[in-house]
């Protein structure tokens, strides 16, 4: 898609999440490779790091910026990509709450009118990040019935009454938030405060039977928290479409419990794509003339 806007440049893929050397390359769209010391130096003319996507944990931002290369990504809200999540995160829900896996076998075992699910009305959603995708999770929900609360980085009473939330709190406040939830989604960055903060004690914190879904980034939860608060029924079945490594191994026998996972295609829509790819054009457009790339990220500005 790119290569058709911009067919005076010339495009190499590799074709998996590998590089073996940025030497001659001005441009890099790492999307899921790791960009670190090491690799940056076989970079020669590198003049842009330009994400596919809003996360940068996989960018040495302070590597990069020793050597004076610019780092831009695409934010969720300015593609479309957040609406695409979004959705993915309701389809997670919905599923969950009327257990797919049993319709499944109810259809094959030829049992008509059952299983018996959970309505979305009535029950509690906190949503932990509010920004693109948060939001855009809150505008979809708000027709479901649901009681909608969540968690910011700052809180204010603004976003509060901006967004219509019944509670919002601070990272200091997750307690709170998940023994309120009934479900629970995660809509934040990995940084060195929120990596593995779904772990043994937070999900004790989790109301009994609630749902957790994962549509960020796989750091945020404890792999093996996940799987002993899913097989002792502590939470009654997650929603995954990020993972502690991507590929996960399709034999984990995580994936023998009450678990919707899908191979981290959120933001992988029509629109959102569309979206994404102007917005890299342009930055590499931007580049030949001279000017500043859109949504240009420092270490004191990485998200």
């Amino acid at each position: 898609m790119i290569r058709g806007r911009l067919p005076q440049h010339e495009f190499v893929a590799t074709g998996r999440f590998h590089i073996e050397s940025l030497e001659g390359f001005d441009v890099l769209i790492p999307t899921m490779t790791r960009v670190d010391g090491k690799i940056l130096e076989t970079a020669t003319s590198l003049k842009l790091i330009q994400q596919c996507g809003a996360g940068l944990e996989m960018v040495d931002i302070d590597e990069v910026a020793k050597r004076g290369i610019m780092v831009a990504n695409v934010p969720t809200d300015k593609c479309g990509n957040a609406d695409s999540v979004a959705e993915l995160a309701i389809y997670m829900m919905i599923g969950l709450s009327r257990n797919v896996q049993a319709m499944a076998d109810a259809l094959r075992e030829r049992r008509m009118g059952e299983p018996q699910g959970k309505a979305l009305l009535g029950r509690t959603v906190g949503i932990i990040g509010l920004g693109g995708i948060g939001r855009a999770l809150v505008r979809r929900l708000r027709p479901f019935g649901v009681h909608l609360i969540g968690i910011r980085r700052n809180p204010d009473k603004s976003t509060k009454e901006e967004l219509g939330l019944e509670w919002i709190g601070g990272p200091n406040e997750l307690k709170e938030l998940l023994q309120r939830s009934d479900y629970v989604i995660l809509c934040l960055p990995v940084t060195k405060e929120t990596i593995n903060m779904m772990n043994r004690e937070s999900f004790s914190w989790m109301k009994q039977g609630a749902f957790l879904i994962n549509v960020s980034r796989g750091g945020l939860v404890h792999r093996e928290a996940l799987e002993e608060a899913l097989a002792t029924g502590k939470i009654a079945g997650a929603g995954l479409d990020v993972f502690w490594e991507e590929p996960p191994d399709p034999d984990d026998s995580i994936f023998s419990c009450n678990v919707i996972a899908t191979p981290h295609v959120g933001g992988s829509t029509d629109v959102s794509m569309q979206g994404i790819v102007k917005v890299v054009a342009e930055n590499i457009e931007r580049l030949d003339k001279g000017e500043k790339p859109l949504y240009v990220r420092t270490p004191q500005s990485r998200s």
